[in-house]
């Protein structure tokens, strides 16, 4: 029956008896287009030496800068509004430090290019700092600005300018930049902003940090200064693979007969996607992705052979362990992946194309375990496969395969039933079935069957560090990337409710400047992550499983989610909890997108995982276990 697939309103809220489930209109409206443009500029002519450094943060090409303000930096901010006017860069405020790095952290990962954020002096670089963590592991690029009190003693006011200044204020977060700088001079201080941007967009990239102390800021300009040519500096170009290695490897995979291809942190140019996929085609090799560093790969594809994995299951393993050639492009963690499917033996020959051996540090175990492989290229992984495909001898596109590897399920209508994980995805998939979609974030527990990704954009990875509470941050920042540069799109992030209370005051930010976003919050009142380890604690301790929650639940006082979004202005619906209220609270709440909103839906969960990911922390779990004895 074609009805089948309409969804029926529901005339009462199971939780209020209100006659919807969604509040009042938001308290504030979008702001205008010229929200915080100064008024009586005159100055075009750099007067202080913060306007100077300034013009040369402008010339970086950076858009916005996302910040909360402070009095290190008092003298840029001044240039940034009366000098610059508050455009290219403009200013987005944030209610946090963290939030700041979290939406320039979002912006990157669709556009590949860098945003700026503020940090005031020491307190708001730890603040910030685990944003930071986050963009090192997920190889974004990031410019960090910093400030600090004057490097000369004498001059500090006193108190508040003593304890925000720091004798190395970047070795708070040097294990885990690429590179940091405090110039001390305006002239220094150019060339250190010239060198952060290139080394910052330099494979593999990450976030830098440039830490201007007021002494360079509120200095008046002594004499003319001459303007940056940026065309003078030249970007860098990421080195070709060599072209024997490249041969060579080509024979090899033409000549297996059950090659698996890891796709792993590869670039979401549309180009790279297709060549990808011809690839595995002519090949006809089985695809595995990671749901923790983007879609890579159409996962609805014959030949993609398991849902895309957080932790490698049985299923993962098993495609592993069949193969006899494993190309990894840039796997997260190949080591890791070696050691589900094979234990401390690799059988099968396994070629690494990464770079990121370039930025392993000692300080941080981000770089995991060390894979054993056959060949390893220090190549960007998209210009290998280019490189690669024309050498490919072999084309299997003709002759059936058999194979019909896909696992995403069919899109199924809505039930009333309780949501859990599953059923929250699989409403999330059926309502959007018709749109281009961006999904920014997932939960941890999410059942990655349920939706396939169907385009580079389709979806764009976890934070990279595991940090809990970057990701409203992150959705915001990838949302206003997406207005910006794919106004098509629909900005969706489906978050944990832990992950959403720690960084919810970023919808504040949204709202402010008319950042059109969706959150469904995935409901279960629990850090339930927590409660699957202290179960398998109890467990093996012979202990009572039934106390895994104690310490854990955030349900008592329940958490109005909906009213905290509406607190800030945005749209909140909530909270709903049967797949039919998430499908007509999907419906408001799309169209209001569509409109220029930001939207929030509380939707409470029955706490648990999806079964696969259920099966990922046994098989895990077992593996430690067995290392162990």
């Amino acid at each position: 029956d074609k009805n089948q697939n309409q969804v029926p309103m529901f005339e009462k809220s199971l939780s209020t008896g209100q006659d919807t489930a969604h509040s009042s209109e938001p308290l504030s409206s979008k702001l205008s287009d010229d929200v915080e443009l100064p008024k009586d500029l005159k100055k075009t002519v750099p007067e202080w030496e913060s306007d100077v450094i300034a013009d040369v943060i402008r010339s970086l090409d950076l858009r916005y800068i996302a910040l909360n303000p402070g009095a290190s930096f008092r003298g840029l901010h001044d240039s940034f509004v009366n000098y610059l006017g508050n455009r290219n860069p403009q200013m987005l405020l944030c209610l946090h430090e963290e939030h700041a790095v979290c939406i320039a952290h979002g912006y990157a990962k669709v556009t590949g290019r860098p945003m700026g954020a503020f940090l005031h002096s020491n307190v708001g670089l730890m603040h910030g700092s685990a944003g930071i963590f986050n963009a090192w592991c997920d190889r974004v690029p990031m410019m960090v600005f910093g400030a600090t009190g004057m490097v000369d003693a004498a001059t500090r006011r006193p108190w508040i300018e003593w304890i925000h200044t720091s004798q190395d204020q970047g070795a708070l977060v040097r294990d885990f930049t690429k590179w940091d700088a405090q110039p001390a001079s305006v002239s220094a201080a150019v060339e250190a902003l010239l060198r952060a941007k290139l080394i910052a967009c330099t494979a593999p990239c990450g976030p830098v940090y440039v830490n201007l102390p007021n002494d360079i800021q509120e200095h008046a300009v002594k004499h003319a200064s001459s303007t940056v040519q940026v065309n003078e500096y030249a970007s860098t170009e990421p080195g070709l693979p060599p072209i024997d290695r490249v041969r060579e490897i080509a024979n090899l995979l033409s000549n297996a007969d059950r090659p698996v291809i890891l796709a792993g942190r590869v670039g979401r140019e549309t180009k790279a996607w297709l060549e990808r996929i011809e690839l595995a085609e002519k090949l006809q090799a089985s695809v595995l992705t990671d749901l923790r560093a983007g879609a890579a790969f159409p996962t609805e594809h014959p030949l993609h052979a398991a849902s895309p994995v957080l932790l490698f299951g049985e299923k993962g393993a098993k495609v592993l362990r069949e193969a006899d050639l494993v190309l990894s492009l840039d796997w997260l963690d190949l080591g890791g992946a070696i050691k589900a499917a094979w234990g401390q033996s690799s059988p099968s020959s396994i070629i690494q194309i990464s770079q990121d051996i370039h930025v392993h540090r000692g300080w941080s175990m981000d770089h995991q375990s060390l894979p054993k492989t056959h060949a390893h290229l220090l190549c960007d992984p998209d210009q290998f496969v280019s490189s690669l495909l024309p050498l490919i001898s072999v084309d299997r596109r003709s002759s059936p395969s058999g194979k019909n590897l896909s696992t995403v399920e069919v899109s199924k209508p809505p039930s009333n039933e309780p949501l859990n994980v599953r059923s929250l995805g699989q409403v999330i998939s059926f309502m959007i079935q018709e749109e281009k979609a961006t999904l920014a974030r997932l939960p941890l527990g999410w059942a990655a069957d349920v939706h396939g990704f169907r385009d580079p954009l389709s979806y764009l990875g976890y934070d990279g560090g595991g940090a809990i509470g970057s990701g409203p941050g992150m959705a915001i920042g990838s949302a206003l990337a997406l207005r910006d540069h794919h106004p098509e799109r629909l900005p969706i992030a489906v978050l944990g409710d832990g992950d959403f209370m720690m960084g919810c005051q970023a919808v504040w930010t949204a709202v402010r400047y008319g950042i059109p976003n969706l959150i469904v919050v995935c409901n279960n009142r629990s850090f339930y992550n927590d409660e699957v380890h202290q179960e398998q604690v109890a467990l093996a301790r012979g202990r009572p499983v039934q106390n895994k929650g104690i310490g854990m639940h955030i349900g008592g006082p329940l958490i109005d989610i909906a009213g905290v979004a509406r607190a800030q202005g945005a749209f909140g619906i909530g909270p709903v909890h049967t797949g039919l209220e998430l499908a007509n609270a999907l419906t408001e709440g799309i169209q209001r997108v569509r409109a220029g909103e930001m939207v929030v839906i509380d939707a409470h969960v029955e706490p648990g995982y999806d079964p696969a990911m259920a099966d990922a922390f046994k098989h895990t779990a077992s593996s430690t276990k067995e290392k162990s004895q």
